[in-house]
């Protein structure tokens, strides 16, 4: 037998493509179903200092154009000269929480936000029922 040292062998790689595909998808079906945890030790807290709640306001305004802060009532058209007298015996980093009735129009609750931003007021929220 006469062997032909000039002849090039035929490497067929289609079989090992395809267990390499089989072996990639069952990877990626299997990785997100495995979960890792980890023991964490979380350091220990100061309990010198207590957590003091910090004063808020909260204003409301109800259908009538009529605005609330506690208990004290303001009307609408004065509200802005009522607010920056009511605003000086006030911090002005207390955050104030606005809850306005959903009939108003727009430019009514940007009219008393306007008012409160003013009196340099810059932590002012507006509350929804989401």
């Amino acid at each position: 037998m006469m062997f032909d040292w000039e002849e090039k062998p035929e490497l067929n790689i289609t079989p090992l493509v395809d267990v390499m595909l089989v072996l990639l998808a069952i990877l990626m079906v299997a990785t997100p179903a495995i979960v890792y945890q980890e023991d964490i030790n979380l350091p220990q807290g100061s309990k010198t200092k207590a957590y003091k709640k910090q004063k808020s306001i909260n204003l409301k305004i109800t259908a009538k154009r009529e605005i609330f802060i506690g208990k004290q009532r303001f009307t609408f058209k004065n509200f802005a000269d009522s607010f920056i007298l009511y605003a000086n015996t006030i911090d002005r980093k207390t955050p104030i929480y606005i809850s306005a009735d959903k009939a108003l129009s727009y430019g009514d609750v940007m009219y008393v936000l306007k008012t409160i931003k003013e009196a340099g007021f810059s932590k002012v929220s507006l509350i929804t029922n989401g």
